[in-house]
């Protein structure tokens, strides 16, 4: 209708390419443009400047010889200034910008290893776009951006891949655990040496605190039970700290039956028992050892 009556409308970010008898003849910006079809004039066609991707898989074989998908997007646009070289210079734009990156990842990818593809992603995107936008500047285009999305190996080497990194990090979480029971272990070590430690300790300060006590109580009885020795009196205490000993034996042991010797001069032969035994192993006598009263 609007040809008919000899104007045409330019949508916003569109160029129309107008011709005169089948020739170029000027880009029509947007907006509204008289077009007087009798003497000749024309709209080829139209070239949208909005920014375009085209998404490209390009299969290729690493220097490993492992077989990889690599998916490419590039984002490009026609140039305004250009738009007469962008509409007819090219008949398959997508097509072309396809081959030229089959071309570039194809000459990189089989340069690398697997994991140096993984790695050198953005020097491969680098090398693709400096390609592209050299080749597609002169056909009026412009290569905006281009991004290297995936890089999908062989469903069989991504399986292996998965295994061998969860391997990886099964040893390391098993070096972590024996690295934490090993300090546990340590740690329990260091208690205990101090517990026991302290303990010691504790058990020499009461033996010590049991000899003070005994001086004492020697020193006391004899002051005040004219007579007596310190000799008697210190019989007298060991033999009341054997029976206790044995009080003490006969209550922790199954046993609920203790033999002791009975008899008038059983305490005065035990008393000499226990003196004799600690007085063979102050002077290095023989090796039978007295039992511990203290």
């Amino acid at each position: 209708m609007g040809q008919t009556l000899g104007c045409v409308m330019v949508t916003q970010s569109t160029v129309a390419i107008r011709e005169s008898f089948g020739k170029f003849d000027g880009v029509l910006d947007p907006g509204c443009h008289l077009m007087p079809w009798c003497i000749g004039k024309s709209i080829a066609g139209y070239l949208t400047l909005r920014l375009q991707q085209l998404d490209v898989r390009c299969e290729t074989k690493t220097k490993d010889n492992v077989f990889v998908t690599v998916v490419a997007s590039i984002q490009y646009r026609a140039l305004a200034e250009k738009a007469s070289d962008a509409f007819y210079k090219l008949t398959n734009t997508k097509q072309q910008i396809q081959s030229y990156v089959f071309d570039v990842i194809r000459a990189s990818i089989p340069k690398l290893l697997l994991d140096d593809a993984f790695e050198q992603k953005n020097e491969i995107a680098k090398a693709v776009e400096e390609e592209l936008e050299k080749a597609m500047s002169m056909y009026g285009y412009e290569i905006v951006q281009t991004l290297i999305v995936d890089i999908e190996p062989d469903a069989h080497v991504k399986r292996a891949m998965n295994e061998i990194n969860a391997a990886a990090r099964q040893r390391l979480a098993a070096n972590e655990k024996a690295e934490a029971e090993k300090i546990i272990q340590i740690k329990r070590a260091e208690g205990d040496a101090e517990s026991k430690y302290l303990a010691g300790l504790g058990i020499a300060r009461q033996r010590q605190a049991i000899v003070d006590g005994l001086r004492d109580s020697v020193l006391a009885f004899s002051e005040g039970v004219p007579g007596t020795s310190a000799r008697d009196v210190m019989d007298m205490v060991l033999v009341t700290q054997y029976f206790d000993t044995m009080k003490e034996i006969g209550a922790q042991s199954k046993s609920s039956s203790v033999f002791i010797p009975h008899g008038p001069g059983a305490v005065k032969d035990v008393a000499a028992q226990i003196r004799d035994g600690l007085l063979q192993a102050q002077h290095g006598g023989p090796s039978s050892t007295a039992p511990s009263l203290l």
